[in-house]
């Protein structure tokens, strides 16, 4: 693909990055990517289940609820492992709950476009890190022309790494003796990693006391390595966590982001980023 950013940022946002300084106020855009609006969040009811308070999940469902896609292609866990990403094409807001959480690995997402559209699900949103939405954009217009898709919402999730799910297991078994019954773990913000179990036990461990040394040395591959878009800039919204104070951060990229944002309403809580 060889990545081009700002001539794809001048494509999806309509400008690149601002990298001149801002007054006296330092420059976001160029560590963030384009934005409008930038923003802490949760939602007022956190939903259950959520890996955080359920941004993401409840942007699809207002989504499919309002009328406004005929599908949202996401992640959801494998019948057999649910640590191990499974690509599908929901068309339906109340099974949207299925998808919440965190998945570690790579599945093919983009492979469910076409069949997408071939159904007639011409109005599609697409949950996404970034190295599926960079590819996604690269072939926006193609699909466009050849494939019928008449709109298209990019929900962008943040991300730093990842691995084979094969690899995560062996990561979980370096945690617990009993790595099956985990069923939640997420990297927070005051630098501890969160783990709950089925029973309902929870144990926080502090990042430098993970077993990162007894990690084989491709447990993080080399792309994941160099990443050069953490915080996905060619989303149309951003959500996810990026430092801060334990909430997550919306940034808002372009029209059709603050149109996601907007279906929100009053259920989710805004206040700027500290």
């Amino acid at each position: 693909i060889r990545p081009d950013y700002p001539r794809m940022e001048r494509q999806v946002h309509g400008r690149a990055r601002t990298e001149a300084p801002v007054g006296d106020a330092p420059n976001d855009e160029l560590h963030f990517g384009p934005l409008q609006a930038m923003w802490q969040a949760r939602l007022r009811q956190p939903l259950p289940g959520a890996q955080w308070s359920g941004i993401t999940t409840r942007l699809a469902e207002r989504l499919l609820e309002s009328g406004a896609v005929d599908a949202v292609i996401c992640m959801s866990p494998h019948p057999g492992d649910r640590w191990r990403p499974q690509p599908v094409v929901v068309t339906r807001a109340q099974d949207m709950s299925a998808c919440r959480g965190m998945r570690m690995g790579y599945a093919p997402l983009l492979e469910q476009i076409e069949p997408a559209l071939r159904r007639g699900l011409r109005r599609l949103a697409v949950i996404g890190i970034p190295c599926q939405v960079y590819p996604l954009r690269a072939i926006e217009d193609q699909l466009r022309r050849e494939h019928g898709l008449q709109s298209l919402h990019v929900i962008g999730l943040p991300c730093s790494d990842n691995t084979h799910t094969e690899r995560f297991h062996e990561f979980l078994a370096l945690l617990s003796p009993r790595p099956e019954e985990i069923g939640y773990l997420e990297f927070r913000a005051d630098y501890q990693v969160e783990i709950r179990t089925d029973g309902g036990q929870r144990r926080l461990i502090p990042f430098l006391q993970l077993p990162l040394s007894d990690l084989p040395a491709d447990f993080f591959p080399t792309t994941c390595r160099t990443c050069v878009d953490y915080t996905n800039a060619l989303a149309d919204i951003t959500v996810g966590y990026m430092g801060g104070r334990g909430e997550q951060w919306v940034l808002v990229r372009n029209a059709r982001g603050q149109q996601l944002l907007d279906l929100l309403g009053d259920e989710v809580v805004l206040t700027p980023p500290t």
